[in-house]
Formats: C-alpha cells, structure tokens, sequence
C-alpha cells in the first residue's frame, strides 16, 4: 500500500512484490477491509479449524476400525 500511495501504479506494485494480478484480487476480496492484525488473527483461525477438522478425520478412522475390530471381522 505504501507504494501504491507513493504514487507508483499497481501493475508495477505486482510485479515489484511478485504477486499476480489474480492473487492480489483473491486476497483484495478475502482480506480487503480488515486490518493486518484481523486478517492475520482469521488466517490463524482457520489454520486452526482445518487441523482440528483433521484430527476429526483420523479420530473418526480410529472409531470405524475399532468398531471393525471389536466385531470380529477381521
């Protein structure tokens, strides 16, 4: 942003920052109106949910093969 309002267009801003336009816009329209710190606080958020989501992938499997198992089917 600083150069940006140093008066430097975008298209040179990109490529200075080697960012593509299509990724500036992606993180424009994700991120465009929160601070730094909210937009870092929700990336730490949802790398958070998405672990979680993966221990209950796995926690799930555990179940499934425990049930298997305790069924003598194995």
């Amino acid at each position: 942003m600083r150069m940006l309002n140093a008066g430097k267009d975008l298209a040179s801003v990109l490529q200075n920052l080697e960012v593509s336009e299509s990724t500036y816009q992606r993180s424009r329209n994700q991120y465009g109106g929160m601070k730094s710190e909210e937009a870092k606080h929700l990336k730490q958020l949802e790398d958070e949910n998405k672990r979680l989501k993966e221990l209950v992938g796995d926690l799930s499997l555990d179940n499934k093969m425990l049930k298997y198992i305790s069924e003598g089917n194995w």
